[in-house]
């Protein structure tokens, strides 16, 4: 099939195919971990022990199953899907395919505000530290906006100039802060920049979701003309598109996106990168089809890592962002070198 017609029933069919692997990665998941439920059990038990009064899984089964892992897998999947979004809109916006969602500064912003909230005892309250990363990212966003944004409008270099600054500036401050930390908080202040996706409750997942399906929206109806800007922004503008209109939303949708998810899940390098990336090579540049596939993908993908990091060590859990790093680094330097040749 010819990568570069996309179609409606194409768009649909490939979006059918990655949810079945979606599918298939969660029910994995959940079978999966330090306590051994049993391969045919599990799925019995998946399939009609849920219930209050089944018998198929005892009260601890079923708090595992369904209070414990349930709840990770469908926290992995929102932010899998929020930065690899996030990664096709910056990847086009600004015209690179190696830039991710980290690259404007998001990451720094939201990592001095968790680690300043870690460090004043907040970690207990509902929201607090989640709410201090969001701040964190929004002042990012604000500033890296306020400096890209000249005369004649949105400049992608610019941009990307500005977010490169102000993320220098923040790691500064970051290593500062860790520097005065106490023994106790670099634990807790190392698992949050590696990400953890232990600790999500119902109220974030249900945050995090509703923030990313509204994003995801708003930056799917900007596909086409998303399209067009990577084509050239005058051919963009020749053919109807409101190009400056397009740079702010995508922006703003792209960089909110990438905020919540950080704030709720810490920093996970690399899936904004190679989700894209991966997507872009099999299915083609089309955004219409890129973005859908890169959603999916991206929850899959995020799942498969956090599952990784679940059972790699007995009796132990790495941070999915040390499992997502040593899956995105020795790709990344594969895209450099295809690049450079």
């Amino acid at each position: 099939m010819n990568r570069s017609i996309v179609t409606l029933s194409r768009v649909v069919r490939v979006s059918l195919v990655l949810a079945l692997v979606f599918f298939v990665s969660v029910i994995l998941s959940l079978l999966m971990g330090a306590a051994d439920i049993g391969v045919i059990q599990g799925l019995r038990g998946l399939l009609w022990g849920w219930y209050e009064g089944s018998t198929l899984l005892t009260d601890s089964e079923k708090a595992i199953l369904f209070s414990v892992r349930l709840p990770r897998i469908l926290f992995a999947a929102i932010v899998g899907a929020s930065l690899s979004s996030a990664g096709v809109v910056f990847q086009g916006l600004l015209r690179n395919p190696l830039a991710e969602p980290f690259i404007l500064g998001v990451s720094g912003g939201a990592a001095v505000g968790a680690i300043a909230g870690i460090l004043l005892g907040i970690t207990a309250l509902p929201f607090g530290l989640p709410l201090l990363a969001f701040l964190g990212s929004a002042v990012t966003v604000i500033l890296v906006f306020v400096v890209g944004k000249g005369k004649s409008g949105i400049n992608s270099h610019t941009l990307l100039l500005a977010g490169v600054i102000i993320n220098a500036f923040f790691s500064a401050i970051i290593m500062f802060l860790i520097s005065i930390s106490s023994r106790a908080d670099l634990h807790t202040i190392t698992f949050w920049l590696m990400g953890d996706l232990s600790l999500a409750c119902s109220l974030e997942i249900v945050t995090a979701g509703v923030f990313l399906v509204v994003s995801f929206l708003i930056i799917y109806a900007y596909a086409r003309p998303l399209n067009l800007i990577v084509g050239g922004e005058e051919t963009a503008m020749q053919l109807g598109v409101n190009v400056e209109q397009a740079k702010i939303v995508l922006f703003l949708a792209g960089s909110l996106m990438t905020a919540v998810a950080v704030s709720f899940a810490g920093i996970i390098g690399f899936v904004g990168l190679i989700v894209p990336h991966m997507m872009r090579m099999l299915l083609g540049p089309d955004h219409r089809l890129l973005m859908p596939a890169s959603f999916l993908f991206g929850a899959t993908f995020l799942v498969v890592a956090d599952t990784i990091a679940r059972v790699m060590i007995p009796h132990a859990e790495l941070p999915v962002g040390v499992v997502t790093a040593l899956c995105g680094a020795p790709y990344f330097i594969y895209l450099l070198k295809t690049r450079m040749a």
